[in-house]
């Protein structure tokens, strides 16, 4: 079936289903992630509690992981909601934000890689050529790589734990190890947006629940986040309203926009 109806038949049974994308994030795009998570379909939850954590996890459909804010409690409640998901079979998706950064984040990322298995790992270069091993210097959450110059390291990363890697940039590559698939679209504002990104990992989750594998559930994410970000952008005066138009933008996508505004190719 081609790509963008399979997409809009698991988009709609998200909206009819609701599924609920348990987010332990950080502090400044908890709202966002909420807002976009609402206006797309799916169900937000939004926790650090390890006590809280431990028992909402085991009611969600997916659990987003971001660690851009690792607090003490922060990451107790990370590795405990990743726990639960893996020995509960529910799919992870881990943002390591800014890793290569600092050794915390670093350490944090490949401690939830290698005790909770997430099905996805979405970042920008930056943060994917350092979990890989690559030389890649982190300017906090931004990539100072180009997504294309990750990929070669997405794919090792992907098979080295046995999951999919998705790497954000003008053009956003996913791929699971052996199969990679290239999502062209968006707008050149998105990145002026703090935390499109992190919204990225989010729907990553959400299409998880309903998407018939790992890889087609985040390459469908990133399709959404290309044309939702150039609807808004054709409407938008400046990164401010681009925000607002986004969510807009998710509340009203239709086949047609996809078709319009987006190119995905296997590679």
């Amino acid at each position: 079936m081609p790509f963008f109806k399979t997409l809009m038949e698991g988009l709609e049974r998200m909206r009819a289903a609701r599924p609920l994308v348990l987010n332990v994030t950080n502090y400044v795009v908890a709202n966002t992630n909420a807002n976009a998570l609402l206006a797309l379909g799916a169900s937000p939850a939004m926790t650090h509690h390890p006590a809280d954590l431990e028992e909402l996890t085991r009611f969600a459909g997916a659990l987003v992981v971001n660690i851009g804010t690792p607090g003490r409690e922060f990451l107790e409640g990370l590795f405990t909601a990743g726990e639960v998901a893996r020995r509960s079979g529910i799919p992870a998706v881990l943002d390591p934000v800014a890793a290569g950064a600092t050794s915390v984040r670093t350490e944090a990322a490949y401690r939830f890689l290698k005790e909770c298995s997430p099905a996805v790992v979405r970042g920008n270069a930056s943060e994917i050529m350092a979990l890989a091993g690559a030389e890649a210097t982190s300017k906090g959450a931004d990539s100072t790589r180009g997504a294309d110059e990750a990929v070669d390291g997405a794919q090792e990363l992907a098979r080295l734990f046995g999951c999919v890697v998705s790497v954000s940039g003008d053009t956003d590559y996913i791929t699971d190890g052996q199969r990679t698939m290239a999502v062209h679209g968006g707008h050149a504002m998105m990145p002026l947006v703090t935390g499109l990104g992190c919204t990225a990992s989010a729907l990553t989750g959400a299409f998880l629940c309903v998407a018939e594998d790992a890889l087609q559930g985040a390459a469908q994410a990133m399709a959404v986040m290309a044309a939702a970000g150039r609807m808004a952008a054709d409407k938008a005066e400046g990164p401010g309203t681009l925000q607002l138009y986004f969510y807009d933008a998710l509340y009203n996508l239709r086949l047609e926009d996809l078709r319009k505004l987006v190119q995905v190719e296997v590679v």
